[in-house]
């Protein structure tokens, strides 16, 4: 009777493993997450903040995870070339962010590459359109599932997941963002000056 039970259990258990990873297969290979902010900030007040890696810190979503992880930065201060790499504990684990493109005001590209708890790399995107009143804020990232990936979907949902974080990260960069100075505004030419250009 034991053996009997045994081998039952032992059955459905393959099946349902079977079943796990036949699923797993038909899974889409690429995802999309994204989400969006209306901020009273303009367009540049919010670039300034997202296209300077030195200031990640004060809206990362993952700062507050870990405060103690350590960070290093290379490249320029701030666009293409900019990088920042941290290492921090298992909730943050280790990782770069590079800038990619950087198109003042309206978007900024950067290359995403997570080295432990496990290795991937996607692509984010933040599109920076003039909205009334200041301007709408869209954080999105793109990348590939493996086949590991895949399976762990079946269970939790990335777009949930991650889409939390992006949530989080966007009120917080709504707030340093609006904290921001505005640009200085270029002066008019001097009359004398504006006519001696137009001849």
């Amino acid at each position: 009777m034991l053996k009997r039970i045994a081998l039952t259990l032992f059955l459905v258990i393959t099946v349902a493993i079977v079943g796990v990873l036949t699923i797993a297969a038909t899974r889409p290979n690429a995802f999309h997450i994204e989400r969006s902010v209306s901020t009273a900030a303009t367009p540049d007040q919010v670039f300034a903040v997202v296209n300077d890696l030195h200031r990640f810190h004060e809206w990362s979503p993952w700062q507050k995870l870990d405060p103690t992880m350590k960070v290093t930065f290379e490249g320029p201060a701030s666009g293409v070339g900019a990088s920042h790499t941290w290492v921090g504990n298992d909730k943050v684990g280790e990782g770069r962010m590079t800038t990619t493109e950087a198109t003042r005001p309206g978007s900024l590209t950067q290359k995403l590459e997570f080295l432990k708890p496990f290795k991937s790399t996607s692509d984010v995107r933040f599109t920076i359109a003039p909205e009334s009143g200041g301007s709408r804020v869209t954080w999105a990232m793109d990348g590939n599932y493996d086949y590991v990936s895949k399976i762990m979907c079946l269970f939790v949902s990335m777009d949930s997941m991650v889409g939390k974080d992006f949530e989080s990260g966007l009120a917080s960069l709504k707030q340093v963002a609006e904290a921001e100075p505005a640009p200085a505004a270029t002066p008019a030419p001097a009359p004398a000056a504006a006519a001696r250009a137009s001849r």
